[in-house]
């Protein structure tokens, strides 16, 4: 009668959950004959043992804590099920589920051993580690995606206020591939419990990302986010008061995306420049649901960079606001380029906006919209990077990249709907956009934006007054929050997460002992959408950048004089589309085989960790800013044709880097290296604050700069 009562069981939880199951194949790719097999998966309901005992194939055996079965309607549900009670914090629960698949029975394990609370991973346990390794099992990881939300789910009562829960919720299983226990040869004791316990948290998190992430166009991700959590709660709000809930941003990107493409008609790539407020997530989905690309332009950058830019990407217009303008003093930028570009000003365009187009937009069914259907592998948005002559590149992220990263990003940090992220970063940098942006967005989160990260003291006041759970910055804006902010403005801080630049240790120490939060550093760069890897709660190094992020590839390439490490190469879903080139505008130049260079030198530890150990490419970062010391180089040399001038970075305690000029030009002066930079339209981050005079600047003996002897020269010399 069990068979048949389960058969009826699995009819009707497949109707009214609507369950999925991906990656069967998986399951069917393991011989069973001669290998027992363990199954892992994620806790985030009391339906999961159902779940799965139901869809996927065979007969399993499960072991669950005996607090789990207590109440009547656990009991009910687990009544359905062939299961063992244990004792999780016994020694000997290990040793029942041991002898379960000795026995030849296929058995599942909850490694965190309780659901839940925050819809993310929690603690994983030891014993389930050792167990695939003493019986030498296959191990078969399993994410369930969607009964989060029902509710039999145990999510922190504060939460339900933002969350959409359901009595039946779509549900999804997704399998990955099978893998065998890690070989332990040579390590004993608590050494080989590590190792075996990081195995199952690794399969568990990458289980995050592939039962999450989406095949689809990041409107459309916006429009699941509707139907996911709350769509009435508040999910953007700025300095000027303006708020947004999903429901208001997804109006908006409709309404002001109809008058927008009434203007720009057949315009594939449209410029963005906008600083941080609501107006900027209206307008990026607006260009979204109508099938536009935004080119985020960097406003910061210089005329002669933003000029080079809207080129690069065959820009015909700019969306921007007149207030905007007005108080960032633009107006020389905008008459400079009137030429080149057409500015769209959002006030006018909303002056147009009337009764009867909020009423059409109210009736217009969104997934009907150009932006919903797109194919995840086209563009999306298209931001700049300084080349090696300072000339800037276009990098084209696709749908996909930016999804992907989304979810690996999620995989690594905890984000709870209702949750507030403080995102002072631009968004006309991927950090900004991406993480800051559209993650807390399409998570169900709030984004408070505000302008302008160099606000030190104003900054951390709004970390407090919001309550925000977790802040990006970088080593440069951290030491400036820390000069102004109260011990107790981060009181509500679950993770300061710092990329961009190198944490110095100072500004990791200050924040440990005056404010006693930990900030989790991370590493990425454009053209991986950013986030490649970072530290977190769960796994964390004084010093490293933290682990790389689920579904990405790397390879280390030797670096001639370099004994540690190597040059990094990354692959993986988030990994650009390729770069737009200056002399080659709007011609895609993808990745060589899909792999990037990142020109960084880095080396990866044993536990997976990465460390940064210096840069292969010639550029600075100060303040986060990437400056191309081959541009800085450039101009001076104009300004000052007979002196031999050499332009290295060293250590800054407020910027991360200072640049350094070393020449043998006795007559140059810093009013003329000023001038020619204002001359080129430079942005003053590119004018070095430090003149080394010197008889004669080294050099090798194929009559090439010996960089590093300059290097020595400016270090001895800043020092001094």
């Amino acid at each position: 009668m069990k068979w048949l009562f389960k058969f009826f069981a699995k009819g009707l939880i497949k109707i009214l959950y609507r369950v999925e199951v991906k990656g069967l194949e998986h399951y069917h790719a393991v011989d069973q004959k001669q290998q027992p097999l363990l199954i892992i998966s994620n806790h985030v309901s009391t339906l999961d043992g159902p779940l799965l005992d139901l869809f996927l194939p065979g007969e399993t055996s499960f072991m669950v804590d005996v607090a789990h079965t207590k109440k009547w309607h656990e009991r009910f549900i687990l009544a359905m099920t062939n299961y063992f009670k244990v004792d999780l914090q016994s020694p000997y629960a290990a040793k029942h589920m041991i002898k379960e698949l000795q026995s030849g029975k296929q058995c599942m394990i909850f490694p965190e051993g309780r659901i839940t609370t925050t819809g993310s991973l929690m603690k994983v346990y030891e014993g389930t580690g050792m167990v695939a390794e003493k019986t030498g099992a296959m191990i078969l990881p399993v994410h369930i995606s969607g009964a989060v939300y029902s509710k039999f789910s145990y999510l922190d009562g504060s939460k339900l206020a933002y969350i959409k829960q359901f009595w039946f919720p779509k549900i999804c299983i997704t399998l990955q591939p099978a893998e065998k226990s890690v070989d332990t040869t040579g390590l004993k004791g608590r050494k080989k419990h590590h190792v075996l316990t990081e195995q199952i948290a690794r399969l568990l998190r990458d289980g995050v990302y592939y039962g999450n992430v989406q095949h689809q166009s990041v409107f459309a991700s916006l429009l699941q986010a509707n139907s996911f959590f709350r769509s009435k709660e508040i999910c953007v709000e700025d300095v000027n008061d303006q708020t947004l809930s999903l429901k208001k941003l997804t109006l908006a990107a409709i309404i002001l995306g109809k008058q927008l493409n009434r203007v720009l008609k057949d315009e594939k790539h449209v410029g963005l420049m906008l600083p941080n407020v609501a107006g900027m997530p209206a307008s990026f989905f607006a260009l979204q649901a109508y099938g536009h690309v935004p080119a985020m332009i960097n406003f910061t950058a210089g005329i002669a960079s933003i000029r080079s830019a809207c080129e690069t990407a065959g820009l015909k217009s700019v969306i921007t606001s007149k207030k905007f303008v007005e108080v960032f003093e633009l107006e020389p930028l905008i008459e400079a380029l009137s030429n080149k570009v057409h500015f769209i000003y959002l006030e006018e365009i909303k002056e147009n906006i009337g009764g009867l187009d909020k009423i059409t937009g109210l009736l217009k069914c969104p997934k009907k919209l150009p932006g919903y259907k797109v194919n995840p592998k086209e563009s999306a948005v298209i931001l700049f990077t300084s080349g090696s002559e300072g000339t800037p590149k276009g990098v084209v992220l696709s749908h996909q990249n930016i999804n992907s990263n989304i979810a690996q990003i999620s995989s690594m940090l905890t984000l709870l709907p209702g949750d507030t992220i403080l995102n002072a970063l631009p968004t006309f940098h991927c950090f900004g956009l991406t993480a800051g942006m559209l993650w807390p967005i399409i998570r169900g989160a709030k984004v408070y934006m505000y302008p302008s990260p160099v606000h030190y003291s104003i900054v951390p006041e709004m970390v407090y007054q919001k309550n925000a759970k977790l802040i990006f910055g970088t080593d440069t804006f951290y030491t400036g929050y820390a000069r102004k902010a109260h011990p107790y403005d981060f009181y509500s801080v679950n993770s300061l997460v710092a990329g961009a630049e190198r944490l110095r240790p100072e500004t990791r120490a200050l924040y440990a002992d005056k404010y006693h939060q930990p900030i989790f550093e991370g590493y990425g760069v454009t053209e991986t959408t950013p986030v490649l890897s970072v530290n977190n709660h769960l796994a964390y190094k004084n010093g490293s950048v933290g682990r790389f992020v689920p579904a990405v590839s790397y390879r280390l390439e030797p670096v001639k004089g370099i004994d540690e490490g190597g040059r990094l190469f990354v692959k993986g879903p988030n990994i650009m589309k390729g770069y737009f080139m200056p002399d080659k505008p709007e011609v895609l130049q993808p990745p060589v085989e899909g792999w990037h260079d990142t020109g960084d030198i880095v080396d990866v530890d044993e536990d997976g960790f990465v460390w940064i150990k210096g840069r292969a490419k010639r550029f600075a970062k100060i303040g986060g800013e990437m400056v191309s010391l081959t541009a800085v180089e450039s101009y001076i040399n104009e300004a000052s044709p007979e002196g031999h001038h050499v332009v290295v970075a060293v250590p800054d305690e407020r910027k991360g880097e200072r640049l350094v000029l070393v020449t043998d030009d006795p007559t140059l002066c810093r009013s003329t290296i000023t001038n020619a930079a204002k001359e080129k339209q430079i942005s003053e981050l590119w004018v070095p604050k430090t003149t080394v005079l010197v008889e004669k600047v080294p050099v090798l003996g194929t009559g090439k700069t010996n960089y590093p002897e300059v290097q020595k020269l400016a270090e001895k010399n800043f020092d001094s």
